[in-house]
């Protein structure tokens, strides 16, 4: 067997020093089965020797398995897996404690834990649950593979046939431009009907390659320091137009600026989304909230609208791709249906998500939690 080129990280965090040398020793010299391809991934192994070093060295060292002590000086070990849970995307765990109960494991588990050694433990045992856990993590980590490369494709494809669909669209329009202007009034309205529904589909092919490249990784982003209030009176600077026409009211509740790492074209396309649906889906003389503030864990931008609301049944459904609402207050709006299925993922490009509080005929409360990119899982995404 060959060698694979990404080891698998392991941190031991455990107090007693020779403990953590011992089973770096025992190891170092491990070979886990990776795929079909009768290839063997390679451990790299580090120490901690508290809660807070480990916590820090993950920062660095971002570990796919952690093997971690209960009992630890500072915070202890179920302290530090309930940390790392938190996230998402983090190393898989592995408690090893000489304090093992029943209570201990069940809390461990509960928090995320993959297994529990328990002390003292001889090397085959620790092999043995190693070897387990690095399988699983090597499985996950070639269907997070198989997944990119589904995604890629899928962006290549869609990208061709955009370019494919572009062409032949924009000649129609330029036409109907020139048949609109010599008109008479019943064939000029059904023209500019035409007209809507080209722009329709070159709206809707623009937000299937944003998706597209979002989720495959070809998405080129900036992150930098932004002014988030200033992003988001931008987006309600473009939504007033239509608001004034149906005479909504828009109102923003936010600092003066607020200061926040991120790519400024992916906070364009989260407002804009989120304020035009506001907007679209409302009331006539209706009104938009529209809040901004920084919370304990990041950002937290919440829209609120005085519109048709949202049943618990369409509620459910309401974040997957192309899924719009279909009844006869929305029959004549239109929309890809694209536009909250991005969101999402751009939030979660941020470490967050979306979420929507609603009743039919009640309005609409959307709220998106976004972290500093900084500190985002970004993975196959290319930053």
């Amino acid at each position: 067997m060959t060698c694979s080129e990404q080891p698998l990280r392991v941190l031991v965090v455990d107090d007693e020093e020779a403990l953590g040398l011992g089973v770096r020793r025992i190891l170092d010299p491990l070979r886990v089965p990776a795929g079909e391809a009768h290839q063997e991934a390679a451990l790299e192994v580090r120490i901690a020797r508290s809660g807070e070093e480990a916590l820090e060295a993950l920062k660095d060292f971002p570990a796919d398995l952690l093997l971690l002590d209960y009992k630890l000086p500072g915070i202890d070990g179920l302290e530090v897996l309930r940390r790392i849970s938190g996230n998402g995307g983090g190393p898989m765990a592995i408690m090893i404690t000489a304090y093992a109960s029943l209570e201990t494991a069940v809390k461990a588990t509960k928090m995320g834990s993959y297994d529990f050694l328990a002390k003292p433990f001889t090397p085959e045992e620790l092999r043995y649950v190693v070897r387990k856990a690095a399988e699983h993590i090597l499985l996950r980590r070639h269907a997070q593979q198989l997944a990119a490369e589904k995604r890629r494709i899928r962006f290549e494809f869609l990208s061709v046939l955009a370019h494919e669909l572009k062409a032949p669209l924009d000649a129609v329009e330029g036409y109907l431009d020139i048949l609109v202007e010599k008109a008479p009034g019943e064939n000029a309205r059904m023209l500019g009907r035409c007209q809507e529904r080209i722009t329709g589909m070159k709206r809707l092919i623009l937000d299937l390659l944003d998706l597209t490249r979002i989720e495959s990784g070809e998405k080129n982003r900036d992150i930098k320091s932004l002014d988030l209030v200033g992003v988001l009176r931008r987006g309600v600077e473009t939504q007033l137009p239509r608001a004034g026409k149906k005479g909504v009211r828009i109102e923003v509740d936010a600092p003066a600026a607020l200061e926040f790492r991120a790519d400024e074209g992916e906070m364009d396309i989260i407002f804009n989304n989120l304020l035009s649906n506001a907007v679209k889906y409302n009331a006539p003389g209706g009104r938009v909230a529209v809040a901004l503030r920084r919370g304990p864990e990041g950002v937290e931008l919440r829209v609120a609208d005085t519109g048709i609301g949202i049943t618990a049944v369409d509620q459910a459904k309401l974040f997957k791709e192309f899924v719009r609402i279909r009844n006869a207050q929305t029959s004549g709006i239109p929309g890809s249906g694209l536009g909250l299925s991005t969101v999402r993922k751009l939030a979660m490009l941020y470490g967050g998500d979306v979420s929507v509080e609603s009743a039919a005929g009640q309005g609409s409360t959307f709220t998106v939690h976004l972290r500093e990119a900084a500190a985002a899982p970004v993975s196959g995404v290319r930053a």
